[in-house]
This record gives structure tokens, C-alpha cells and sequence, in this order.
């Protein structure tokens, strides 16, 4: 078997590769923008489910003929769902090994989610330091966007969150 090191693995052992999860501090420049693969589509199944979860019986959420009745052709999915569905897009890649988030601003919901939409993710790499009460973590701050199959951004934010400043110690620690 060969040991050409696939890209996004790393080499844990003979012929034995392991998949990356998350990056560390030093893998983050300012500018960087990550695109986020695989897309989602929005299915009927969890709209329903996390409109249960949450208790939340807003019309524009559920229920048709209100929706029809206030100028729209179906029900909105719920900001929250949406919120949840792209930032998880983004967490195998930046923040697979966060020890936790520290923020989420500037948070926008720019055009309606329909059940049936497909959304993808990308980040764009803001700041990056070492953390000052913390040296053993550093400090990430990106701007997050989820765009529709059409190209148009349905959601953006801005996330702050810890990642270790030396992966590999981590990754060997935990076996990531």
C-alpha cells in the first residue's frame, strides 16, 4: 500500500490513515475562506422537528393557508434550523476540536429558507491569536455565510471560538 498521505488525513500508522477534524491556530491566516462540502437540503422531517423541539407554534412556520393568506406560496423555515444547519456545516473543518465558542454576532437572516432549499457554508478567517488567559488555546474569529442553490446568501454571522494552539499534542491526547 502506498504512503502517499491523502489530503485532509493524517498517518496514524502503517497503511492507517485517520481523517483531520478541525484545524489549529497556526493553520488559520487572516483572509483564508473555506468552502464547506457536502451541502444540505432542508427536509420537511427536521423543519417539523425542531419547530416541536422548540415549542414554537408561529403560523409562518406551520401553517399554510396563513401563509398564503399573508402573500406567501409556503411556510418558512425556521431562522433557528437554519442557523443550526450552516454553522454545523462549518464545525468539521475550523472548529472540530474547539473546547468551546465564545461567540456569535452580527447574526443575520437575509433571504427566506424553504423546505426542499439546499445550503451550503463558507468561513472566512477574520483574526486569530493566541489566547492571553488561555496559552494553550487560541482564539478564532470568522465570518460565517449560508447561501441557497441559488447563490444567494440566506444567513451570515460572526463566530468566536477557542481551537488548540497545538493540534497535534491534542489530536494524539484524544486520538483525533
Amino acid at each position: 500500500m502506498s504512503d502517499t498521505l491523502p489530503q485532509g488525513f493524517r498517518k496514524v500508522g502503517e497503511d492507517r490513515f485517520r481523517e483531520v477534524v478541525g484545524l489549529g491556530l497556526d493553520e488559520f491566516t487572516v483572509g483564508l475562506l473555506i468552502e464547506h462540502r457536502p451541502a444540505r437540503t432542508v427536509t420537511e422531517a427536521e423543519h417539523v422537528q425542531v419547530l416541536a423541539l422548540m415549542g414554537n407554534e408561529a403560523p409562518v412556520h406551520s401553517d399554510i393557508e396563513f401563509c398564503q393568506r399573508t402573500g406567501r406560496d409556503q411556510v418558512l423555515v425556521c431562522g433557528i434550523l437554519t442557523l443550526n444547519v450552516v454553522l454545523g456545516m462549518t464545525v468539521r473543518s475550523t472548529s472540530g476540536m474547539t473546547s468551546g465558542n465564545l461567540a456569535l454576532d452580527e447574526v443575520r437572516f437575509e433571504t427566506p429558507v424553504h423546505v426542499g432549499d439546499t445550503l451550503c457554508a463558507q468561513s472566512t478567517i477574520l483574526a486569530a491569536r493566541r489566547s492571553n488567559s488561555r496559552p494553550d488555546q487560541g482564539i478564532v474569529t470568522c465570518r460565517i455565510e449560508g447561501h441557497n442553490q441559488r447563490d444567494q446568501r440566506v444567513f451570515s454571522c460572526v463566530r468566536t471560538f477557542f481551537v488548540p494552539a497545538d493540534p497535534s499534542t491534542l489530536r494524539n491526547t484524544t486520538g483525533y
